[in-house]
């Protein structure tokens, strides 16, 4: 039930019942609020307002009474049309006024800075400190906080329809089907891509016309139109999908194909075909080309291996064996921009290993410190402690997340001397010690000034101070937020 006492006069800008800034907020929005949702209405989705918001309005939740139990009330600010005599929903006019009514109370885009979901949520997980209609939400796990949230997120001001310029971080809900975009300018999400049940990798056409994301639950790689975020080509694979990367000519997307035997599906990006599949006999989980763009390398969890793929050829060159499944990877470079190391990680292992790339074999080991520890056996997540790796883009240092540490460690390149940590955000379960937030992937700003991580546990993305090792944003996304990368538009 969201109480909003009601108000005699003039009724003041929504503003003043925004939740104070914080460093995931734009202070434009919570200092305008009522302006900007009363232009925008055009931008929220009134379908999914209509079929998933308002029922739950309607929603009995054990302990509370109904929101409509006390909004129906026509004095309330956050008024909803009283339902017809016997009836269990609205009439299609009377949603449009509680449309009207409600974006008014959200801000675009931006679930923290809006009323509609800060006022009813507990204080402890970040709402206001008192609510006449209780704590509807104890926490923003809560699916239907997260439903809200979704709505207001998928909300893109006028300004986010025109083309841009310039950066956009890319993450992949793996279990909330959707793709989420986010705005470095402002740490807020700009814009939300429907219509991919379970997706996987994502990465980009060279000049950022197109996505590209490895769609598992249909087998197929989804080409999206980026301006418009609509799926305009669904291209068949030969198996379940994982990951996925793209040559440095931006002329094929290579394709992780999961399924046995494993393989690579080669897709054509002119034709939009998939052109051949490179048969490797390991189920592949990541892939990724190497940063001179002469090799791919694909890593098998079940095979405990990772195999080098000659892009020239398009053949299998060599392969390195390991004692613990492949995860992640990252590269760094000789001067002459060849590959000089891989390092990977590894189910089970806390840390990473190091595969020198000319000799074909792992050289060496680190281990992440003992301190922060603790995380990751409430989770379920301890055979997988460390999954999400990346060199900066000087190539001067090496960050890798840690679940059992929650936190992602800076080692120099390329002596691999620990340099610090930034530790990631718990989540506070209702009724249970705090967790991690399982930090996954990684990816930085075209310039190295900050990182982002997918936190999978907290449905958010970490901001990273690159400088400084400091968090500077916590960014509401999808369910379960994994695979994250970097598109950098060219500029006029």
């Amino acid at each position: 039930m969201f109480v909003i006492a009601a108000m005699t006069g003039p009724c003041p800008s929504i503003s003043v019942w925004a939740k104070p800034g914080t460093p995931s907020q734009s202070a434009n929005s919570t200092q305008s609020q009522e302006t900007a949702s009363a232009s925008s209405k055009d931008n929220f989705d009134f379908n999914f307002f209509k079929s998933k918001v308002e029922p739950i309005f309607l929603k009995e939740r054990p302990g509370h009474a109904r929101c409509y139990a006390c909004h129906s009330d026509p004095n309330r600010v956050f008024h909803l049309e009283r339902l017809p005599e016997g009836a269990t929903e609205w009439t299609e006019e009377q949603s449009r006024r509680n449309f009207q009514t409600v974006t008014r109370l959200v801000a675009p885009g931006d679930p923290r800075s809006s009323l509609l979901l800060i006022h009813p949520l507990a204080p402890e997980a970040g709402g206001d400190a008192f609510h006449s209609g209780g704590r509807q939400f104890e926490t923003q796990n809560d699916p239907d906080w997260l439903t809200l949230a979704e709505w207001v997120r998928s909300a893109r001001t006028a300004s986010s329809r025109k083309s841009h310029t310039g950066s956009f971080i890319y993450v992949t809900n793996s279990a909330g089907g959707t793709v989420d975009v986010v705005a470095p300018a402002t740490n807020s999400v700009i814009q939300v891509i429907r219509g991919i049940e379970l997706p996987h990798g994502i990465n980009f056409s060279p000049d950022g016309s197109r996505v590209y994301v490895s769609d598992e639950s249909e087998s197929v790689l989804d080409v999206i139109d980026r301006e418009r975020g609509e799926i305009i080509k669904k291209v068949s694979l030969s198996g379940r999908p994982n990951n996925l990367t793209i040559t440095r000519d931006g002329r094929r997307v290579l394709v992780g194909i999961r399924t046995l035997p494993g393989a690579v599906d080669v897709i054509d990006t002119t034709s939009l075909t998939l052109a051949k599949t490179i048969p490797i006999n390991r189920s592949i989980h990541n892939i990724y080309v190497t940063p001179d763009g002469k090799y791919a390398v694909a890593g098998s969890i079940e095979s405990k291996s990772a195999t080098v793929i000659d892009l020239q050829t398009d053949q299998a060159a060599w392969e390195v064996k390991f004692d613990n499944g492949v995860r992640p990877m990252a590269f760094d470079t000789n001067a002459d921009g060849s590959t000089k190391r891989i390092f990977v990680q590894l189910s089970n292992l806390n840390g990473f290993a190091v595969v020198d790339f000319a000799k074909h074999t792992e050289v060496a080991r680190v281990k992440f410190p003992d301190h922060p520890g603790g995380y990751g056996a409430a989770e379920v997540r301890l055979n997988t402690p460390s999954h999400g790796i990346s060199v900066a883009p000087n190539g001067k240092s090496l960050w890798v997340g840690s679940t059992v540490a929650n936190a992602v460690f800076q080692y120099s390149l390329p002596d691999l001397k620990l340099l610090g940590y930034c530790s990631m955000p718990n989540v506070y379960p209702p009724n249970h010690a705090p967790t991690g937030s399982v930090p996954e992937w990684i990816t930085f700003t075209p310039d190295g000034s900050a990182l982002y991580v997918s936190n999978s546990g907290a449905a958010s993305i970490s901001a990273i101070d690159a400088r400084t090792r400091k968090l500077t944003a916590i960014i509401p996304v999808g369910e379960v937020p994994k695979r994250i990368n970097t598109l950098t538009l060219p500029g006029p």
